[in-house]
Parts: C-alpha cells; structure tokens; sequence
C-alpha cells in the first residue's frame, strides 16, 4: 500500500496506512492494547498511544531523574511533520 504524499495530513491516512508508517519506523505494536506502540533507538525508547484525535508520545526515563517525557501531537499534522517531531526522540 502507498503512502499518501508526506504533506498530507495524518488524519487523511487511512488506518493501514498509518500502521504501515509506525512499522517502517521500527515501531511493534502491542499484543493487547492494538493502538499502543513501541519504538526503540540507541539513546531512547517510547510508547506511542493512538488516540481519538492525537498521537500521545511517552519517552520513557528521558526526563530529570528519569522521569518520562509525555507529549501529544494532533492527526492535523502531516506525516512529515509527525516523522520529524516523534522520531527525533525527547
């Protein structure tokens, strides 16, 4: 399946397409909790929670004293944008 043109906002993505996205990003999805996703580099790793209308970001220990660092970013966004900000890490 192709990919919408990396301008296009993620809300104009259908489902599979945005699945296919998080996985060439390396991302697994969780066994039981089907919109929740893992994604892991060498200096960090998160969670990425599929909501109603946003993508909640938890870099896990990123933080001081290695407390996570939470962020949300609206399906408004474009894919690029989106790949910009998540993957870029804390």
């Amino acid at each position: 399946m192709a990919l919408p043109p990396p301008e296009t906002p993620i809300y104009n993505h259908p489902l599979p397409e945005i699945e296919d996205w998080l996985r060439s990003q390396d991302c697994e999805r969780d066994t039981e909790e089907i919109n929740l996703w893992y994604v892991k580099r060498p200096s960090w790793e998160a969670e990425i929670l599929m909501e109603i209308d946003a993508f909640t970001v938890r870099y896990l220990k990123a933080g001081d004293g290695g407390r996570d660092i939470v962020r949300s970013f609206k399906y408004s966004l474009s894919r690029k944008d989106l790949n910009d900000v998540i993957f870029a890490g804390p």
